[in-house]
């Protein structure tokens, strides 16, 4: 969209939701450039929501073929004897989701996540990756910080029936009502790196457990060079090994990861369909936020666990 107002179409197709959140938050939604990289379930469902939603435009960035495993979990994918054709999962993805909603520009770019430089992020708003290593978020995260604008960075991982969600607004100013007056409040959010180097003896003794196993597994991944995911049961007992070292590095008692939550992680590591769509329309409702303004932010964790049922949002800053 060009224009500084809705098109006579955009305020018909999207007159419902411009009755919950405004004229003013669906002309920002219409003007925002969202990219994602890895397009396994969860990242799909959000892709979903935001197309649904009327985002300006949606750039996809996934070469990965398409796999039995990527069928089983995206259902943007059109299941055919070829496996998708031979594309992309970004490309196959990207046909579908134009369906969804013909007013939103969708649309690829190939390459590896780690090939593109700080330039390129600066025509995104947001920015989602996906089944990313350790070192991708951090980098990622950085080349979006070094920006003259604020580019929101977001996160998400989905192990078997649990999830994780990162965000970084930077310095955000939103406005929030109060009673019969509208306030602007402000939040200022930690880096990824930032976040997860706060020594684990300082932060409150509740936080979910969930936090130190994601820790442990996205470490043992990075120090024996896997590709995130790339784990099975048979790494179990280095996986408990590096969790009593970091336990012991940090001051923290080993009881705060349990052994069985860590089996969880390693001996299923494909997402949870139920899980990914929790976790994808959580995200959705989050970058729809963000770039209205409008509603109060997730500072800067949240965790979902369907063995309890429970999302648990965590400040995880120094501030």
């Amino acid at each position: 969209m060009n224009g500084e107002e809705l098109t006579e179409q955009e305020t018909a197709l999207y007159d419902r939701q411009i009755r919950v959140w405004g004229v003013d938050a669906q002309r920002r939604l219409s003007k925002s450039h969202v990219f994602v990289s890895g397009l396994k379930g969860t990242a799909v469902e959000f892709c979903k929501n935001i197309v649904l939603a009327g985002v300006g435009s949606l750039t996809l960035n996934d070469d990965n073929p398409v796999t039995e495993e990527a069928l089983a979990a995206n259902f943007l994918i059109p299941f055919d004897d070829n496996m998708g054709g031979g594309g992309s999962l970004a490309e196959l993805c990207c046909d579908s989701l134009k369906d969804f909603n013909p007013m939103v520009h969708v649309s690829v770019e190939k390459g590896d996540l780690s090939s593109f430089d700080v330039n390129f992020f600066e025509k995104f708003d947001v920015v989602v990756i996906s089944c990313c290593s350790l070192a991708a978020k951090k980098s990622v995260n950085e080349k979006c910080r070094k920006l003259s604008k604020r580019v929101a960075f977001y996160t998400v991982d989905c192990r078997d029936s649990c999830g994780e969600i990162f965000v970084d607004l930077q310095k955000y100013v939103y406005a929030k009502k109060k009673t019969d007056e509208t306030v602007e409040c402000q939040l200022q959010y930690p880096s990824f790196e930032e976040a997860i180097a706060i020594p684990w003896r300082s932060l409150p003794k509740r936080i979910s457990k969930l936090y130190f196993a994601m820790r442990v597994v996205e470490r043992f991944e990075e120090v024996e060079r896997r590709k995130p995911g790339e784990i099975s049961i048979e790494d179990l007992p280095n996986v408990l090994k590096l969790r009593n070292e970091l336990c012991l590095a940090h001051s923290l008692s080993e009881s705060q990861i349990p052994d069985s939550l860590l089996e969880r992680l390693v001996v299923s590591t494909k997402e949870f369909p139920p899980v990914s769509a929790i976790l994808g329309g959580i995200l959705g409702q989050e970058v729809i936020k963000a770039i209205s303004g409008k509603g109060d932010p997730l500072k800067n964790f949240f965790f979902f666990d369907s063995v309890d049922g429970k999302g648990l949002i965590e400040d995880i800053s120094t501030s």
